[in-house]
C-alpha cells in the first residue's frame, strides 16, 4: 500500500497534469480546513478525488494501492499460502482462505471468501510461486478481500524479483486499526511489569503444565523455553495505546535477562519511561477488555539525521 506521501502526489500529479508543488498546497491546504486531523495522505486522496481522479479501475503496484479503493486491480506472486479454515461468527458459517502476493514493490494479504476461489486452493489450483491477476478486490484496513464479484486468476507472467520482506505503514497511534501492521514514533508513557512464561521449542507455542510435565498440544510432552512479556503504554500526542514487548523486542530496549528480577526491575523500568524510537507491529484486539494492543515485532531508535533530512525534503 501507498505509505510514501511523494509517491502519491507524483501519481495525482501525473493524472491532473498539475504541477507536484500545487498538489502539495492544496493538500495542506485541506489539513488546515480540516485543523490537521487528516493525514497527509489522507488529504492528498480527498484532493484527488475533488480533481475527478479515481484510481480505482487501473491496474496497479503493490505500493500504490491506497485506503478507501474498493475494486484493485493488481498482479502479484504468491509467495504464501494458509491453510483454508472454517468460521463461525454469530448466525454466519463457511470457510475462508488466506495468501500473500507480492511484487517488485511490496506485499499484501489477500483474503478470499467466494467459494469458488476457496476451491481454486483447496485443488491447488493456485498454489504458492504462482502468478495471479486479482480484479475488483476491495481494501480492508491492510488486506484484499475477494467476494463474488471479484476476480483471481493464474497468469503465464514471470515475477523473479519480489519483495518478501513485511511491509509496515507508519501511521500516528489515532490512525491505527486492528488488523493492520503499522509503524509509528511514539514515546513510552508507562511500563508495567513482566510477565514469565513457557512455550514449546518447536512452533512457540504455549505449553501447559500438567501431570507429568509441560505438554505442547502439537508436538506432545516437551521441555520448554522460558519466555517473558512487557506491557507499556505509548503516546504519540495523538492517542496513547497499549503495546505488548516479546524477549527479543525487550532486549532491544536495553533489558538482560537480570534486569527483569523484580528487585532490579523498578529502577531499571525508570529509564525506559520517556524512551522516543520507532516502534512496528500489528494491531490485535484484546477480546478480555474490548480494546486494540499494538504486539510489537521491531524496534528502531531513532536516527536524528535522517529524521532532518526528511523532514527537510
Amino acid at each position: 500500500m501507498i505509505q510514501d506521501y511523494t509517491i502519491l502526489v507524483d501519481k495525482i500529479s501525473k493524472a491532473s497534469g498539475k504541477e507536484r508543488e500545487e498538489i502539495d498546497r492544496l493538500v495542506e491546504a485541506k489539513r488546515a480546513r480540516l485543523s490537521g486531523l487528516i493525514s497527509r495522505e489522507g488529504a492528498a486522496q480527498i484532493v484527488a478525488a475533488e480533481l475527478g481522479i479515481s484510481f480505482d479501475k487501473a491496474k496497479v503496484k503493490i505500493n500504490e494501492i491506497m485506503p478507501g479503493m474498493r475494486r484493485v486491480n493488481v498482479v502479484g506472486r504468491i509467495v504464501q499460502v494458509f491453510p483454508v479454515r472454517d468460521f463461525k461468527k454469530n448466525d454466519r458459517e463457511g470457510r475462508v482462505a488466506n495468501l500473500v502476493i507480492a511484487d517488485e514493490t511490496g506485499n499484501i494479504k489477500v483474503v478470499l471468501w467466494d467459494t469458488n476461489h476457496i476451491l481454486l486452493v483447496d485443488k491447488k489450483e493456485i498454489k504458492e510461486e504462482d502468478v495471479v491477476e486479482i480484479r475488483n478486490a476491495n481494501l480492508r484496513n491492510t488486506e484484499l478481500h475477494l467476494s463474488a464479484f471479484s476476480d483471481i486468476k493464474k497468469t503465464g507472467e514471470k515475477m523473479e524479483n519480489v519483495k518478501l520482506d513485511k511491509e509496515y505503514f507508519e501511521r500516528k497511534i489515532i490512525e491505527l486499526s486492528l488488523g493492520g501492521n503499522f509503524k509509528t514514533r511514539a514515546v513510552v508513557v508507562q511500563v508495567f511489569e513482566p510477565k514469565f512464561f513457557e512455550v514449546c521449542p518447536e512452533c512457540k507455542s504455549r505449553v501447559l503444565n500438567g501431570v507429568d510435565g509441560y505438554v505442547c498440544q502439537k508436538h506432545g510432552k516437551v521441555m520448554p523455553e522460558k519466555r517473558v512479556l512487557i506491557s507499556i503504554v505509548l503516546d504519540d500526542g495523538s492517542s496513547s495505546m497499549r503495546a505488548i514487548l516479546f524477549t527479543e523486542q525487550i532486549e532491544k530496549l536495553g533489558f538482560k535477562q537480570e534486569d527483569l528480577q523484580p528487585e532490579i526491575f523498578f529502577e531499571k523500568r525508570q529509564d525506559l519511561l520517556g524512551r522516543e524510537a520507532y516502534f512496528a507491529g500489528n494491531i490485535r484486539q484484546n477480546k478480555l477488555f474490548n480494546n486494540l494492543e499494538f504486539f510489537v515485532s521491531d524496534i528502531q531508535n531513532i536516527d536524528i539525521e535522517k529524521l532532518i533530512e526528511v523532514l527537510e525534503k
